[in-house]
């Protein structure tokens, strides 16, 4: 019993950091706070293991969403699926720690595609299907969404740097 509040606890504390991220900066700027919530999730599938990045985005995006009910299903659905996302390549890649050890290289590449995919993702449904971004294919298409992925790409290197390195340095030898 006390293994499942600890899960519960951790997953609880990871989803009010999501939620703080996301309530006290406005919407246009809290995607550049992508690099947090990346690290949030990372810790959450080390510490929680299968199915933590998702607990921690399930409950990060209601409580996200019920902050801002004007983008509310936005915020959930992508919360939710990016940690879907970080548990599924965290699974694909093996990233799981394993005697207390954690690859750096695969947390860093779980996290690279998991927010690489969830930026451009986030970027076409909210900007360019609903052509609020006027763009053609020719023009600023490609440059805008190679920026995102860019940006994306970088975010999801540096938090799975940061997750990888907090994890391997200071936070192996708490059992939850």
């Amino acid at each position: 019993m006390v293994h499942k509040a600890k899960r519960i606890f951790i997953t609880a504390l990871f989803s009010s950091v999501i939620f703080v991220a996301n309530f006290f900066v406005p919407p246009p700027f809290s995607s550049l706070l992508i690099a947090v919530q990346a690290v949030v999730l990372a810790l959450a599938a080390l510490f929680v293991g299968k199915a933590g990045a998702t607990y921690v985005g399930l409950t990060g995006g209601i409580l996200s969403a019920l902050s801002r009910p004007a983008f509310g299903p936005f915020t959930f659905v992508f919360t939710f699926l990016y940690g879907v996302l970080v548990d599924f390549f965290f699974i694909f890649l093996k990233a799981y720690p394993d005697q207390n050890a954690v690859s750096r290289n695969r947390v860093i590449l779980a996290m690279t595609f998991s927010t690489s995919i969830i930026g451009f993702v986030s970027y076409y449904i909210v900007a360019v299907y609903p052509q609020i971004i006027e763009l053609t294919p020719t023009e600023a298409f490609p440059m805008m969404s190679g920026l995102v992925i860019f940006v994306a790409a970088g975010s999801g290197v540096s938090a799975g740097y940061a997750a990888a390195y907090l994890w391997s340095k200071y936070l192996k030898n708490i059992h939850v």
